[in-house]
């Protein structure tokens, strides 16, 4: 009778001990699903940074068809955008706070009539 009670404690240790690799299985996939999400969610947020930092220059040089200063770590929703203009493509680097980063340039055409001067995005690139 003895040996029947301790075979059953032991097949209840290894269920409990299976059972428990099952939940920390099923605890590390969610921890990187939620890292992958996070991940995702400060890429998007570099991307936005860096498409502000191109809407602003395209704001100046609708007002100033010359303008060509860029600018460097302008702060925008807890980061930053750097802008270089030259010839006729404009480069803005987004930074987040956690230091993700994004890229966005485009080849521009500016028309010689204004202020304001219509601006055509020819080619948009982006992260390349």
């Amino acid at each position: 009778m003895c040996r029947k009670e301790g075979s059953a404690l032991i097949m209840v240790v290894f269920v409990i001990a299976f059972l428990a690799t099952i939940v920390m299985a099923i605890l590390e996939m969610n921890t990187e699903e939620i890292q992958l999400m996070q991940n995702q969610v400060y890429a998007a947020e570099a991307l936005a940074q860096a498409e502000a930092g191109l809407n602003d220059a395209l704001y100046e040089i609708r007002n100033d068809s010359s303008w060509t200063t860029g600018f460097t770590n302008r702060s925008f929703n807890n980061g930053t955008y750097t802008v270089t203009v030259s010839g006729g493509t404009i480069e803005s680097t987004g930074t987040t706070g956690q230091n993700y980063m994004a890229r966005v340039s485009a080849d521009v055409t500016i028309a010689a009539s204004g202020p304001p001067h219509v601006v055509r995005i020819d080619t948009l690139r982006i992260n390349e």
